[in-house]
């Protein structure tokens, strides 16, 4: 079901580009700013495990430590290759997984994760970081990415067009041009956040088969939630989504907006889980 809604979102967001491309250029408008757009994020994409692991300073794991032996338990259970495993020098408990691919992936964690949490909750993390290698969401974020940004240069593209356009812009609609300005990035961030938090119930729900039991990605999460609202590691605000929790501090914004799902709400999926028999 959650893969559907996924495809349906990425339909959304693709129309979204089409009905503003042609609005504001036509067919040429949306060919220059979808291959801009998948022309920057391609490279991210290739090499966003190097990039993102060098961003938070990431140092590997030794084989035999507790978070490696962990780690290939869950992705033995999970019949997934051993991905690489990296430590963050940050008191902030949080984790991430990144990499193109099963075979070139990676899955970092927290000083502060690992303290806090025990061994059956460690788990439950890392088999929800290793749902997100599984279920492609590297690839599936880079898609959602490339539909966003190019949406995002056309309406950079009609701003510019109404500045020095000259008489041919302000011959145009300008409804066509405030809509392409302010709509269409606003119509993209919506869609673009939705696939990140349908992926991430999808993660949880793949972490609680593959760890043992629901309830250890539950128990993980509620106490990610009390600590989540420390002091922020530095972090890039574009890598945000891929944190097992949201790492920003404030108030939460409203879930439209948001890059995960309230976790009250993935606690609760999760009980129903062990509930139901799972």
């Amino acid at each position: 079901m959650k893969a559907i809604k996924t495809f349906l979102l990425m339909a959304t967001m693709t129309l979204i580009l089409m009905f503003f491309g042609n609005l504001l250029g036509g067919r040429n408008g949306v060919g220059i700013a979808l291959l801009f757009s998948v022309g920057m994020n391609f490279f991210s994409y290739w090499y966003s495990h190097k990039i993102i692991l060098s961003m938070y300073r990431a140092q590997p794991v030794e084989e035999g430590s507790r978070v490696y032996e962990i780690t290939q338990r869950v992705a033995r259970r999970a019949d997934l290759p051993m991905p690489k495993v990296y430590m963050i020098n940050e008191s902030q408990p949080n984790a991430f997984a990144t990499g193109r691919n099963p075979e070139n992936s990676a899955v970092a964690v927290t000083r502060g994760l690992v303290e806090i949490l025990d061994e059956n909750e460690l788990a439950g993390v890392i088999g929800h970081e290793l749902g997100h290698i599984n279920n492609r969401d590297i690839l599936i974020g880079t898609m959602a990415a490339s539909l966003a940004g190019a949406i995002t240069y056309l309406a950079h593209m009609a701003r510019w067009s109404a500045i020095f356009g000259g008489r041919r812009s302000r011959e145009g609609s300008p409804f066509a041009l405030i809509a392409t300005m302010i709509l269409a990035p606003l119509a993209a961030m919506i869609v673009q956040m939705a696939i990140s938090r349908t992926r991430e119930y999808k993660a949880d729900e793949y972490g609680a088969r593959v760890s043992g039991h629901p309830l250890y990605l539950a128990r993980a999460l509620r106490k990610l939630s009390n600590y989540r609202r420390e002091p922020n590691m530095k972090l890039n605000p574009a890598t945000s989504h891929l944190f097992i929790v949201a790492p920003l501090k404030g108030k939460d914004i409203s879930s439209l907006f948001s890059t995960h799902p309230r976790i009250e709400v993935r606690i609760k999926k999760l009980e129903e889980m062990a509930e139901g028999g799972y």
